[in-house]
């Protein structure tokens, strides 16, 4: 027997499926990592053009991050959340001023360990400011964890269906997703209509939403992600979440971004949010903070949602949270980024991948459409007969056929190519390539996208 026959053998046997997507029947084993490429056993190498669902941003085994996650480990690897440390402390600065720069708003920061525990933290902010009203808006397609409350303000059903609810289920909005949208409605139009939709809930206490006697909503915030994840990176159009602000500013409803995936300048801002033109009252955010060395989320949240006064000491706990080496990464994260100029660089590189994947579309009938913000980019897979009804078998197929390893990457070698599919009918490639891929490998991803979408075709 083989060391990875008998690696899947121990697989199906000990590890629980719980924590894991298999979307193959036998998921590859990868041995080591570099920049953008993983690699197998053979040292097959594989371009990732998702990179840990964006967790790995800034590339694989960097050496900058590298460096500072072992110095932080000859130094102070461990220490009880009750006492305290330079880097969270410096972390915690870094990312409040960085925030005051950009929205002019004074606030703190919060730690944990993952995304949906930050959320948890959010939900506990918000539903304290509000009095304790634990009704929530969110969007259709939106995406924000799989711990009970988090997969309340998530739309999907099936991470609630067998756990029930925590709480109440969030109130679900419709996401001015355009491609799908009403047709003849342009991309601004739609988003229109989905405000007045939204503000409709407020014409009279019969919508259910608003008591006009007492002023008050029923909601105590809204969660949203600037380009949904999950979702399949579906672009907003400019001014939605301007005319979405007054709607919630007027009846009192605190907006809650995710920024857990497309944070880090993976849209070529430190938070995806300042696109818009908005000021968000709490900012959720994780991944790529700590490039996946080491698990660290937080949230940021006004002044007067998370002062000592309000939220004191206890509000929430984990042993783990502000961890030494995952602030210690953190904070050289950020400051690599200050030195990078990602803002420039990100956008740049972002519409030359996006023109390029322009290019496939005219030549692939399957694919419906692309669309992009930095390196957040998107390719739908949809029936060549009518480039728009959803093809989820094909996508499918297409990322499986990635996995084989034997694409031709050129000077006779063989590649992979790694691919990650969302959107609502889960035929959407999501593609976050490391931040700092060079203009070569876009090259290379469009050339072994190419011929995935021949192979495609012609099966």
């Amino acid at each position: 027997m083989g060391d990875e026959e008998e690696l899947r053998e121990l697989e199906a046997r000990y590890c629980s499926y719980g924590d894991t997507v298999h979307y193959l029947d036998e998921p590859p084993f990868f041995e080591r990592c570099e920049g953008s490429f993983l690699y197998d056993a053979g040292g097959t190498p594989f371009l990732d053009l998702q990179m840990w669902y964006s967790a790995v941003n800034f590339g694989y085994a960097n050496e900058r991050l590298g460096a500072a996650a072992r110095r932080q480990l000859d130094r102070l690897p461990h220490l009880a959340p009750q006492y305290l440390h330079r880097e969270k402390v410096e972390l915690a600065a870094h990312i409040a001023r960085a925030n005051e720069r950009r929205f002019g708003l004074e606030g703190r920061v919060q730690f944990n360990v993952g995304g949906s525990q930050a959320v948890e933290d959010s939900l506990k902010l918000v539903r304290n400011a509000g009095g304790g009203k634990s009704r929530m808006l969110a969007f259709e397609g939106g995406y924000h964890g799989r711990t009970l409350g988090a997969t309340a303000i998530t739309s999907s059903y099936r991470y609630r269906r067998r756990y029930g609810h925590f709480g109440d289920r969030a109130h679900f909005l419709e996401f001015p997703y355009s491609f799908r949208g009403p047709k003849g409605m342009s991309k601004q139009e739609y988003g229109e209509q989905c405000v007045a939709r939204f503000a409709r809930l407020f014409e009279s206490e019969y919508q259910g939403a608003w008591d006009p006697q007492a002023s008050e909503c029923e909601f105590a915030a809204l969660y949203v992600e600037p380009v949904q994840g999950t979702g399949g990176y579906v672009i907003l159009p400019p001014g939605f979440f301007a005319s979405l602000k007054k709607v919630l500013d007027q009846y009192g409803i605190r907006m809650v971004v995710d920024e857990v995936q497309m944070g880090m300048y993976r849209t070529g801002k430190l938070w995806s949010i300042e696109h818009f033109g908005v000021e968000p009252d709490v900012i959720v955010f994780g991944k790529s903070v700590s490039n996946g060395l080491t698990p660290l989320s937080g949230v940021w949240a006004r002044e007067e949602l998370i002062g000592p006064e309000v939220f004191p000491p206890g509000s929430t706990h984990s042993t783990f949270a502000a961890h030494p080496v995952g602030t210690a990464v953190a904070l050289e994260t950020l400051r690599m980024c200050d030195e990078l100029d990602l803002e420039t660089t990100v956008a740049e590189k972002g519409a030359y991948f996006l023109e390029g994947l322009r290019q496939l579309r005219r030549r692939h009938p399957m694919v419906g459409d692309v669309d992009g913000l930095g390196l957040a980019l998107r390719m739908e897979i949809c029936s060549p007969e009518d480039s728009f009804t959803p093809d989820r078998s094909a996508a499918e197929w297409t990322a499986a056929e990635g996995l084989r390893g034997d694409l031709d990457g050129g000077a006779g070698r063989k590649v992979g190519l790694v691919l990650d599919i969302g959107g609502y009918h889960k035929n959407v490639f999501t593609l976050a390539p490391s931040l700092l891929i060079s203009v070569d490998e876009v090259d290379v991803a469009l050339r072994l996208l190419d011929q995935l979408l021949a192979r495609a075709a012609a099966r």
